[in-house]
């Protein structure tokens, strides 16, 4: 293994806190620096003001401390070509990245490629079409070839608000018109993949790979609706379990044999370079995967849940990665459960107000805090985001998990704070 090691994590999220949080913790760190972090990175290592999108900036802060390792947190600087951009550069030859380049993360940035790419390697996912605004009428046709209710997904990518389904046939003719005569979702909806509608459990899988080897992290299921019961519209996510209680080792093994390992010899033999995350979100349909989405980094609110169920060094991962070792890597996993409580802004997903002051009880939390949508004002921690903190506790039990986080939520307190009583309760008869 290397020497210890400057390390830039790029990223302001949940997601971001709970990987500094874990970077923090390697024996292999010198110095963590997160772009532009949150007020909870702040406690993990440095945060610095740099506009992840403006890639120079980025390779000017990679060369001017001596950064060893990148690690790229969220999917749109992957899709826009980070990767690609800094492996061009001579002076960064030995820089390691965690996150694929361009090619691979199309993964996630076009739903039409991947569904392609999903049937070109016989992966199995629901029937689909794509359409654009030339074959609008098509699109309207093809409704009557499905039940509903119909899954209309933009192409590209919508933070999270891409996917809408719709019960009724004129409600979805209405919503791709939106999408491609409209352009509700700009360029990201130039086109639209219509898919039939499957009736299943959702759950997360999650893997770590170098293109040829991969690691299976934990498992999680996560609850994407703003209301109680799965209601309302979708957000980016109101908490997440880990494990999940319904996924026996049957079913990840077959979920390993259909999905993993296909997608992983897919990108293979299509020549597509990968060195990063894999996000598989899957529906369980009578106890068959069938893949939903790939994303091509962690999922939040699932990395808070997921992230601290790792006991091993996720930096030694990185860098087993990042050098074609990942068989040399042993994951060590806690084997208790970990709920994730997150705290929204009110009217969230909707319009909402920032800048609201944040007060958190000195009583030591039995699990972890991560922030999320928050920064420092003065000498105070303010909101600035839907989605604001993530509360995580651990339990032997998914219940004594859940139990615990949400004793901790009253501890956490800001005008407006909203969240799901309910998380966990379609999963208590799995336990």
């Amino acid at each position: 293994m290397n020497n210890i090691m400057n390390v830039l994590l790029l990223g302001s999220g949940g997601r971001e806190h709970a990987l500094a949080w874990k970077i923090a913790q390697s024996p292999l760190l010198k110095t963590l620096y997160i772009a532009p972090g949150n007020a909870g990175t702040d406690q993990c290592g440095k945060n610095v003001n740099i506009n992840i999108s403006d890639f120079s900036a980025v390779e000017s802060f990679i060369i001017n401390n001596d950064i060893g390792m990148l690690v790229v947190g969220p999917e749109a600087p992957l899709v826009e070509g980070i990767h690609d951009y800094l492996i061009s550069k001579p002076e960064l030859k030995g820089l390691k990245i965690i996150g694929p380049q361009k090619a691979g993360a199309m993964l996630e940035g076009s739903k039409d490629f991947a569904k392609a790419f999903m049937h070109r390697h016989h992966i199995p996912t629901a029937a689909y079409r794509t359409f654009t605004y030339e074959t609008i009428n098509e699109a309207h046709s093809f409704l009557d070839t499905l039940n509903p209710p119909y899954v209309i997904k933009a192409d590209g990518l919508a933070a999270g608000k891409g996917v809408i389904i719709c019960d009724k046939k004129n409600e979805a003719i209405n919503t791709i018109d939106e999408i491609l005569k409209n352009e509700k979702f700009g360029e990201a909806g130039s086109k639209v993949v219509i898919e039939e509608f499957l009736d299943g459990i959702e759950m997360s899988v999650f893997v770590l790979t170098d293109g040829k080897k991969y690691i299976l992290l934990p498992e999680a299921k996560d609850y994407k609706r703003i209301g109680e019961g799965d209601t309302g519209p979708n957000t980016g996510g109101m908490g997440s379990i880990s494990p999940v209680p319904f996924a026996d080792k049957d079913l990840m093994l077959r979920i390993e044999k259909e999905v993993v390992i296909p997608t992983i010899k897919g990108l293979k033999k299509d020549n597509i370079p990968y060195t990063g995350f894999i996000f598989f979100g899957l529906m369980i349909c009578n106890d068959a995967p069938f893949v939903i989405e790939y994303n091509v980094r962690m999922g939040d609110p699932e990395t808070e849940s997921v992230i601290p169920r790792i006991e091993s060094d996720l930096l030694e991962a990185f860098e087993a990665c990042a050098t074609g070792k990942l068989s040399e890597y042993n994951l060590q996993t806690d084997a208790r459960f970990a709920a994730t409580v997150m705290l929204v802004s009110e009217g969230y997903p909707g319009s909402y107000e920032k800048g609201k002051k944040m007060t958190i009880s000195e009583k030591a939390f039995k699990g972890v805090l991560f922030h999320a949508g928050t920064k420092k004002s003065d000498d105070f921690v303010v909101s600035n985001g839907g989605r604001v903190l993530a509360v995580t506790a651990y339990g032997n039990t998914m219940d004594e998990a859940l139990k615990e986080a949400y004793n901790h939520v009253p501890e956490v307190n800001f005008e407006g704070k909203t969240f799901r009583n309910d998380l966990g309760k379609d999963l208590q008869k799995y336990c």
